[in-house]
């Protein structure tokens, strides 16, 4: 068998190149190749790649179904349907500019999309929502009423967005390895949402003006108009299906049945929940605030807010969450690194891997279904650096276990594989074996790494010894095996020159070294020229002689005798001698301090943030030498980095929606009443977590509260802003408080509901197959995969948050308004009050 590894260049396109590939393979076999030639595409790393857009783009159109499912039901199909056109509006003007920054289509982009899904309609909502009330209310023409509902809101429909996208701005700027990965995400996001500021002022009361419409003024159903309809879109397919484009003729025919539901049933069903679910609603929350806003029961429930705050907190702390630093996923593809002493010859290397290869097979059966393959290199190829794709090591051996896609192994984990195979091979003597799975994610260090610095390389390696002993004696639950990148068994062949005897056959040192030189390396002799390509022509011994001790013994030296002036020649072994010993297989230097770095994996089922904690409390007890510093780094290093920059950005996002609210409201209660909604959100983060038991990710979960920060404030901006209005217009603020809350319940709940139901398909991984759904009516419907691991806890983060900050937005918000208006007129009435008596007094 013969293996051909196709790398692809930097910036090309990867499923560009995949496809060309198999293009040509195909072609190759029809036209060139043996019939009998067995070709397998394996590892191929665009599969995967092409399997996450294609998820994503699916989740992306559930997104947009989930959200227009809930759009139809507080403001009827028409306006639901031109508000969710802002989704692929927005995305197509960013779209625009993306290739203007250099911006690829990845995974990361294509998360960003789902991301603002939800958020984007925020904008449209609104000024929809707000054009059919203003429509309905007072009866002006739909032109009137569109301006006026755009005028109303144009202000806290700017300050809103401006809010949203205060704190991806900062994470515009994140530092490093991982903010190079992530900042696809805050830029994409910054892009589309401006865009949905176009979308809202500008199409979208374009839309009503045209297609607006008020329930109470629709015409009762014709059926046969209903009918006739249905007939002729029916009728459309019919090309399709004869043409051979039979998901498009099913997708019309799709379409023709829903008309057809809609027109009979569906419309009912829209009506009914406007007419009676929406006004019980109303109804149920305008008691609510009635009830909450008397007397003494605003501080009552700002205080058990801020006591449920403390208590989730505590709670945290006692119960304390698994962390980790990006989320862990089955692994695609297992490798089995095999590490022989330096100098082994590439046949025992060989035969070492045939052995662990045995196991492997051994571990996961004959014909499984879930392996696509498993892939041996032996020195080419068999670095555990990604980026070494070039070296050869014949010391150096790698075995790649290729399962199938996710969706093709019906549930069943692969990571129970990688625990099989560490505990097979872990007796194999000779070898240093390392198994370890693909990441997703940034290239990050070892989850644990130690590097153990100084100037003396025996007293390091002395250290370094030690050192995994005394780890290996605390017997810490989850470390794989402590293995050090230092050397110390390079063999090396010594040629010690006599120098005694070199001076009587008047030779020199430095003429016996050009001589070895040129045997074993090498020596330009000339050149010659091939059209435009120059080459040089190289003297050296022959492989056979190159490797024969013997022969290097007996090489002719010939030169100008010192003494005499005459030509001599003599074999080497006259003037020199070997020595077999040991050395360094390398030197590594980290801030000019040689430095060896142990490290281990984490095993499944153990966190490796509790590891290294349990590795810093026992540090102090360990003795080492003076002059040696012993740090723990690697993924623990990229980790607090990440902490200490999303904690600036938490901080700088909250300084600039602060500036925003205090432009806008010219009032810092005001704007403190709107931030503590941020601040409390995190309740419902931590309690979501800790319900469902799950994992916290220092990237995802982090990124996804500083996004919270936004997301949760635009909301209650609408509250107070037209609580303000109504003040403004003379009515008493309890009153307006209440109205407020009225009228702006539908927009907060739809707002809210949407960002939610856009991010619910990726959060629990529910993956629909749109176009197999359309050809062949199959939808190949299965939960979990990378994304899901990857992006669900970013997602839960903004569902968990943004569900409990909208119970923020609708009670606590008019609370605290009402707590600080009578708090503010005790203080003024105090005021007035000294003046009074001091004036007596006077």
């Amino acid at each position: 068998m013969v293996t051909l590894n196709v790398i692809k260049k930097s910036g090309q396109n990867l499923l560009d190149a995949s496809d060309k590939i198999k293009a040509i393979i195909a072609d190759m076999q029809k036209a060139k190749l043996p019939s009998n030639l067995i070709i397998q595409v394996t590892g191929d790393q665009s599969r995967n790649t092409r399997n996450t857009v294609d998820e994503l783009n699916n989740t992306i159109i559930l997104g947009f179904i989930f959200v227009t499912i809930v759009l139809m039901f507080f403001m009827g199909l028409v306006n639901a349907l031109f508000v969710a056109l802002s989704v692929p509006l927005s995305m197509a003007i960013a779209f625009i500019f993306l290739p203007f920054i250099g911006f690829t289509m990845n995974m990361l982009v294509m998360f960003a999309f789902i991301f603002a899904l939800g958020i984007v309609v925020d904008d449209a909502i609104v000024v929809i929502e707000n054009t059919h009330r203003i429509h309905k209310k007072t009866k002006m023409d739909i032109t009137s009423s569109a301006k006026s509902a755009a005028g109303e809101v144009f202000v806290p429909i700017l300050s809103g967005t401006l809010t949203t996208l205060a704190p991806f701005f900062p994470l515009a700027f994140w530092p490093g390895v991982v903010g190079s990965f992530m900042v696809f995400i805050p830029v994409t996001l910054i892009i589309t949402l401006f865009a949905s500021l176009i979308v809202a002022y500008i199409f979208n009361p374009v839309f009503a003006v045209d297609f607006m419409k008020l329930d109470d003024e629709d015409a009762p159903v014709n059926k046969r108009n209903v009918y006739r309809t249905t007939a002729v879109i029916a009728l459309i397919s019919i090309p399709f299906y004869l043409l051979g484009a039979r998901g498009v003729g099913n997708l019309i025919m799709f379409i023709a049945i829903s008309f057809l539901g809609h027109e009979l049933f569906g419309y009912k069903v829209l009506r009914r929940f406007q007419s009676h679910f929406i006004p019980a609603l109303m109804t149920k929350y305008e008691n609510t605030l009635k009830w909450i806003l008397k007397g003494k029961r605003p501080a009552y429930a700002l205080g058990g807010m801020v006591a449920l705050f403390v208590f989730t907190m505590v709670l945290n702390g006692i119960l304390k969450p698994k962390v980790v630093f990006f989320p862990d996923n089955e692994p695609n593809t297992i490798n089995t690194f095999i590490k022989m002493p330096i100098g082994t010859q590439i046949e025992v290397t060989d035969s070492v891997s045939r052995i662990a290869e045995n196991r492997i097979m051994s571990v996961l059966g004959e014909k499984n279904p879930i392996v696509e393959s498993v892939v041996t290199n032996v020195a080419f190829l068999a670095s555990d650096n990604n980026f070494d794709n070039s070296s050869k090591s014949s010391n150096l051996a790698k075995i790649a276990v290729n399962f199938v896609e996710y969706k093709y192994r019906h549930g069943q984990s692969t990571k129970v594989y990688m625990n099989k195979m560490r505990e097979a091979l872990k007796d194999i003597p000779g070898a240093e074996i390392v198994v370890d799975k693909t990441k997703m994610g940034p290239p990050t260090g070892k989850p644990i790494n130690i590097e153990i610095s100084g100037e003396d390389l025996a007293k390091l390696d002395a250290t370094a010894n030690n050192f995994k002993r005394f780890v290996d004696s605390l017997q810490i639950g989850g470390i794989e095996e402590l293995k050090s990148d230092f050397a110390t068994s390079k063999p090396e062949i010594l040629i010690l020159l006599d120098r005694e005897r070199a001076n009587s056959e008047g030779i020199t040192a430095a003429v016996v070294g050009d001589a070895i030189r040129t045997g074993q390396l090498g020596k330009e002799v000339s050149k010659y020229r091939e059209g435009e390509d120059q080459y040089s022509i190289m003297l050296r011994f022959e492989e056979n002689q190159r490797k024969d001790l013997e022969q290097l013994l007996n090489l002719t030296i010939t030169y100008r005798d010192m003494t005499s002036g005459l030509i001599r020649q003599i074999p080497l072994s006259v003037v020199a001698h070997v020595e077999y010993v040991n050395s360094y297989g390398q030197i590594n230097r980290l801030n000019l301090k040689r430095v060896i770095t142990v490290s281990s994996n984490v095993l499944d089922g153990f966190n490796a943030n509790v590891i290294n904690a349990q590795l810093r409390k026992v540090l102090p007890q360990f003795t080492k030498p003076s002059d040696v510093d012993i740090q723990l780094t690697g993924e623990q290093e990229d980790q607090a980095e990440s902490m200490v920059f999303l904690s600036k950005a938490m901080i700088l996002c909250l300084f600039l929606i602060m500036f925003i609210l205090i432009t806008q409201f010219n009032s810092m209660s005001k704007a403190l009443i709107i931030v503590s909604e941020v601040v409390f959100s995190l309740i419902g983060v931590l309690l979501g977590y800790m319900i469902f038991h799950m994992t916290i990710s220092i990237i995802m979960t982090g990124m996804g509260i500083v996004a919270l920060a936004g997301i949760v404030v635009r909301n209650g901006i609408l509250l107070v802003e037209f609580t303000d209005r109504l003040k403004n217009q003379g009515v008493k603020t309890r009153k307006a408080i209440i109205q407020g809350g009225l009228t702006r319940i539908t927009p907060v709940v739809l707002t809210a509901t949407a960002t939610i139901l856009g991010l619910i398909p990726l959060a629990i991984g529910m993956n629909i197959n749109f176009a197999t759904l359309l050809t062949d009516l199959n939808p190949h419907l299965h939960f979990g995969g990378d994304n899901v691991m990857f992006f669900g806890p970013l997602s839960w983060t903004i569902i968990f948050g943004l569900s409990f900050a909208t119970f923020l937005t609708l009670v606590l918000i008019p609370v605290m308004y009402i707590f600080i208006y009578e708090r503010n007129i005790r203080i003024q009435r105090r005021k007035t009050n000294k003046m009074i008596r001091k004036s007596k007094l006077q």
